[in-house]
């Protein structure tokens, strides 16, 4: 039975930080030497991103302005706030992200009333509280209050997949099923000053960002197109190989990144074979990734995107719907394969596929075929 993406859309918080910006405050902490703030500059430079959205509002105080929990426009201080106060910021603002792009993509699917949806499925790895976003969306969307509700917490990057396969399942299991999809992120308030790489890397790419979307098994209305989720896999690269490069746990300050300069190597090195998998459910695409016409690829950095392009021999045009999202949002952890996504419903043409990937902690690289197709009189063929 075929189950499709009938709508995504995005929210992303209202500051909007030019990425020169963000870069000449971290370069001017005092616990950066000589050698960090040449890197930081490097590093900030050669990302591919122009503008990072955060709902962290006091890097654009002046300096008149008194000190906010993360910043102190007076001193040009970064500020340590611990764990507790990060993860309260979370909670208070990290719900409205998820409600508003959760509004937004029921309002993209008007033959979907609230009382349609049967189940709820949010994504993030930022912070944690309980009753969580799921239930915060029940709430204020006004769904019914035996809307079936799950979390996918701290999984990372590729927890898109892991949500959009709970869709997928609940619509296999019940054809009548509505299922809302919201992952949200808010990386910045992990932000902290310290001079090694892995810090400066991870200073340089993450962003808030927020992506819904609506699954369901219904065939999409005629002239409306949809996403139909053909095939979903995961891999794991080999012991041994990546777990120490790309993770994330929680510390007294916020919560630590560690995103190793090996991680677009290790990609390059493994990507095709993770993929074998995948296109082998399609004989015309196995052994042939640039065969398929779309993609959509995490942008975790830039030097990401490099490596898949060119192990996978993808043209720009493939890989432009990522660099974009990458250039004007930066990564945004769960949610940002979702925006490349709603992108590509705008664009795609009916019958192109469309291969989704991310990567994230392990190293694991989830992956999803897609088919661009639109509503008839008759249901879409399976």
């Amino acid at each position: 039975m075929p189950v499709y993406l009938q709508a995504v859309e995005t929210a992303v918080p209202g500051a909007a930080y030019p990425q020169g910006l963000l870069r000449d405050i971290i370069r001017q902490q005092p616990e950066l030497d000589r050698r960090a703030q040449r890197l930081t500059t490097s590093i900030f430079n050669a990302s591919g991103i122009d503008t990072r959205h955060s709902a962290v509002l006091d890097f654009q105080a002046s300096a008149q302005d008194t000190p906010g929990l993360f910043y102190d426009p007076g001193t040009g201080r970064m500020l340590t706030p611990g764990t507790g106060a990060r993860n309260d910021f979370y909670t208070a603002h990290a719900t409205e992200l998820f409600v508003r792009a959760a509004r937004q993509a029921l309002a993209a699917c008007p033959d979907v009333s609230p009382a349609e949806i049967t189940h709820v499925v949010t994504a993030s790895c930022t912070g944690f509280f309980a009753p969580g976003p799921e239930y915060a969306v029940v709430r204020a969307l006004g769904l019914s209050p035996r809307t079936q509700r799950v979390h996918v917490g701290f999984m990372g990057c590729y927890a898109a997949f892991p949500a959009l396969k709970l869709a997928r399942a609940f619509c296999d299991a019940d054809p009548n099923a509505v299922v809302l999809v919201v992952c949200a992120e808010l990386c910045t308030i992990h932000m902290h000053s310290a001079g090694d790489p892995d810090t400066l890397i991870a200073n340089s790419v993450f962003a808030d960002g927020a992506a819904a979307a609506v699954v369901s098994a219904r065939p999409p209305a005629p002239g409306a197109l949809a996403l139909r989720l053909d095939q979903f896999e995961t891999t794991l690269t080999p012991p041994g190989v990546g777990e120490a490069d790309m993770a994330w746990t929680i510390g007294d300050q916020g919560y630590d990144m560690v995103l190793s300069t090996y991680v677009p190597q290790i990609i390059e090195a493994h990507i095709t074979g993770a993929l074998a998998p995948l296109l082998a459910h399609d004989a015309a695409l196995a052994g042939v990734p640039g065969a398929v016409e779309r993609w959509a690829v995490h942008p975790g950095g830039r030097s990401i995107l490099d490596k898949v392009q060119g192990s996978l021999n993808l043209s720009d045009e493939q890989l432009r719907p990522s660099r974009e999202v990458l250039r004007q949002f930066g990564n945004m952890s769960s949610a940002t394969v979702l925006f490349i996504l709603a992108d590509l419903r705008r664009h795609a043409v009916p019958g192109e596929r469309v291969c989704a990937v991310a990567f994230g902690p392990g190293l694991t690289v989830e992956s999803g075929l897609l088919t661009q197709v639109m509503g008839c009189a008759h249901a879409d063929p399976a």
